[in-house]
């Protein structure tokens, strides 16, 4: 019996030492993993704001990618601590760049051609919304006298100032046998004052986009949708510019910017909910507003071949129209370092 019991204590004592060292062996690997990942987070953190930079952004209410980018932190992941400014159209925080109100700053092929042909800017990004959706988004608004195009020969046409609205105006008048010059085009600098103007009879015809406009458009006695842009030959891209002194001095930055908006529209395509709810919160944009534009409104940054087309086409329009005085090479207002890092997958031209 005593020589049973030794051998059950023994048994017993061995199976303990057994357990301890198991422990400690798991208890070292676990800590080896933990300093790993510690490491490998603290290393990706190091490199994320390898660049720190402060910047003011240019931006407008209807557009979530940059504001989702600084609520959910994506911005600040990469050391970037951004200020936005709000405005009206993306062609007026274009203009900011020039008097440094802004430092980024983005909107349609037109306002980012004119820009760059006037001193040490580039196209860092597209933002990839040159399509037949995006084309149908932008509605025409006009009296109840207009029923075709023939009709707005002597009428009053809204174009926003610094847009491409003149652009759109004269290839969709010349595809329907209307000469530009037998119309008159009344500068505006929004569609809320687009909006008042056509209530008001001021003007007979106006282009709008954005659920929440096209909702008061609608709603205006007397006036009725004519057609939409995807039923014009025109298609309007997006790009995203910044100084060449910021390139320069901050490449790494430029590229983290990237990567943070690519991160903030993947995170408006898995949650549409919560950023229409951070929309209205930071903006007051109707909720229900938000979800109908994200198909549009959300970005797909990169630079494709069809891109660099979209601009060469109204750089054309645009010189020949005397809007840009001078002639330059596109290709030279391209910097596509930043964009080649953030999203390589995307960006085609030259390729």
């Amino acid at each position: 019996m005593k020589t049973m019991k030794k051998r059950s204590t023994y048994s017993l004592l061995l199976i303990t030492v057994l357990i301890a060292a198991l422990l400690s062996a798991c208890g070292k690997d676990e800590a080896k993993t933990t300093s790993a990942a510690d490491t490998s987070g603290s290393s990706q953190t190091s490199d994320a704001a390898a660049d720190p930079i402060s910047i003011k952004v240019a931006d407008i209410l209807t557009n979530p990618v940059f504001r989702i980018a600084k609520t959910q932190g994506f911005l600040e992941k990469y050391g970037i601590d951004a200020q936005i400014i709000t405005f009206a159209t993306p062609a007026e925080g274009i203009n900011s760049i020039f008097i440094k109100q802004a430092d980024i700053a983005w909107g349609a092929d037109f306002p980012i051609l004119n820009a760059v042909s006037k001193g040490d800017y580039s196209i860092i990004a597209a933002t990839g919304t040159n399509t037949d959706i995006a084309a149908e988004k932008w509605k025409l608004y006009v009296g109840s006298d207009i029923q075709s195009a023939a009709d707005l020969k002597g009428k009053k046409l809204s174009t926003l100032r610094g847009t491409f609205l003149p652009y759109l105006w004269d290839e969709y008048l010349k595809d329907n046998g209307v000469a530009a010059d037998e119309t008159k085009q009344i500068g505006q600098g929004g569609f809320d004052e687009a909006y008042v103007a056509l209530k008001k009879g001021e003007i007979d015809a106006a282009w709008v986009v954005g659920a929440a406009m096209i909702e008061k458009f609608n709603a205006i006695e007397s006036v009725h949708e004519l057609t939409d842009m995807s039923k014009t030959s025109v298609r309007i891209g997006g790009g995203i510019i910044a100084p060449n002194s910021l390139i320069k001095e901050h490449p790494t930055a430029v590229a983290n910017l990237l990567r943070a908006l690519d991160e903030a529209s993947k995170f408006i395509t898995e949650n549409p909910e919560k950023t229409a709810d951070i929309l209205f919160d930071e903006v007051k944009q109707p909720k229900e507003s938000t979800l109908r534009d994200l198909s549009t409104n959300n970005w797909e940054i990169g630079f494709k071949q069809e891109s660099f087309d979209s601009l060469s086409s109204q750089k054309k329009y645009m010189i020949g129209a005397g809007i840009i005085k001078d002639d330059f090479d596109l290709a030279s207002k391209l910097n596509l370092d930043g964009i080649k890092q953030a999203a390589p997958d995307r960006v085609t031209y030259g390729k």
